[in-house]
């Protein structure tokens, strides 16, 4: 049995110019995810530590944050783990690469089969103690002449009998990532040859299987915008052998901080701004992307300001979004439409209805003011309302969410 952590687009040192002062607070919590995945391999006793590219945000990066990095890589060697790393698209392997700039594995204080950067010289590593090799197809461009799994034939390999890839690049979809820099097809995938193939560059989790590989993207462990779902955790893969057989599984772990909700309240049911913060404010939490959007009918009586509603919850969130997708009040004094129209004929057709529900009511339904007083047939006229107004809407052209 060989257990891999598998980890990718960490992208330690991202400015986030957009952000301003909180840049500073989400290049921590990035940090602090790259520790809890060092930390989460020494708990499960991992083999090999992967990072498939995309370790840094780009090859300029101060020394001290290169070495808070080497620090996190010694504590794996000295739990006899070993990493392997290869260059992404942001610290692609080109002339100023940060792997070229600095000795990983030396300022780790390990040897190089210990802490491994694979390179276009260097596109393998053998560990025999583990009976695994670890492929690492990568180019000293950011855009690929080819793709790089073009020619790795590892099921003729007789090296070792567990069989790795590592790759930074996107997986091909017709019509969305014909343009990327390195894309590679699932057909490639299943002719490897390889037992499982660890893949970075999208920063959402993806399983996949071609043919008889087993294919994953780990996405981003703490995501590198606020906004991206999908991110903030690791795998865990396991390769087994059962009978001769290869037996590939992955445990995804989370290990980020930020998590990311989108929530839909009917605005209906509100009757003030005040209860609106209130119930919105139950959510709060410091690690929560909260995206909030407004549906259902906005009643005639509500008072709302946006805006203050936002800046009163904000604090209370990672970040906070408030979007107004009610269906608005029909405006005040709207001439009612032409009865030859589509819309006319609905709205004849219902209020019609709503004139006979309520002239249905007896003597003993009615109160004083004439109003109906039966429980269910209020419900049935408060219904047949609110189809006219909704109807209205939609029969109008407005823009409604449901």
């Amino acid at each position: 049995m060989l257990r891999l952590l598998h980890t990718a687009d960490v992208h330690l040192g991202a400015r986030h110019t957009d952000l301003g002062e909180r840049a500073a607070v989400l290049r921590e919590r990035q940090f602090a995810a790259f520790r809890a995945s060092v930390e989460l391999a020494i708990a499960e006793q991992i083999d090999i530590f992967l990072i498939a590219g995309d370790l840094f945000d780009s090859n300029t990066q101060p020394r001290r944050s290169v070495e808070r990095v080497a620090a996190e890589l010694g504590r794996l060697a000295r739990a006899s783990i070993r990493t392997v790393i290869i260059p992404g698209t942001h610290d692609v392997y080109d002339g100023a690469s940060i792997y070229r700039s600095y000795d990983l594995a030396g300022m780790a204080r390990a040897a190089s089969d210990w802490v491994a950067v694979l390179t276009p010289y260097i596109p393998e590593i053998v560990f025999p103690s583990l009976d695994a090799i670890v492929y690492g197809r990568v180019f000293d461009t950011k855009r690929s002449p080819r793709s790089p799994l073009a020619g790795l034939d590892a099921g003729s390999d007789t090296r070792a009998t567990w069989k790795i890839g590592m790759v930074h690049g996107s997986l091909a979809i017709p019509g969305r990532t014909d343009s990327d820099t390195v894309v590679v097809t699932e057909e490639e995938i299943a002719r490897t040859g390889l037992d499982y193939l660890a893949m970075g560059h999208w920063h959402s989790a993806v399983e996949g299987r071609a043919g008889s590989v087993t294919y994953a993207y780990s996405g981003a462990p703490e995501p590198v915008a606020v906004d991206q779902d999908g991110a903030g955790q690791v795998l865990i893969v396991t390769l087994d052998d059962r009978g001769g057989r290869h037996v590939v599984t992955v445990e995804p772990k989370r290990v980020g901080q930020t998590r990311s909700e989108k929530f839909d309240l009917d605005v209906s049911g509100v009757h003030s701004q005040p209860e609106l913060i209130d119930v919105l404010g139950r959510h709060a939490d410091s690690n929560l992307v909260f995206d909030v959007r407004l549906t259902g009918l906005f009643p005639d009586d509500l008072d709302m300001d946006l805006d203050e509603v936002e800046r009163a919850l904000a604090p209370s969130f990672l970040r906070f979004r408030l979007r107004d997708q009610s269906i608005p009040a029909a405006p005040e004094g709207a001439a009612p439409p032409p009865p030859d129209t589509v819309v006319g004929a609905f709205v004849r057709n219902v209020e019609s209805q709503i004139f006979a529900l309520s002239d249905s009511a007896g003597p003993a339904d009615s109160g004083p003011d004439g109003s109906v007083s039966d429980p269910e047939r209020e419900e049935e006229l408060d219904d047949l309302r609110e189809v006219l107004r909704l109807g209205r809407h939609l029969l109008e052209g407005r823009q409604v969410t449901l």
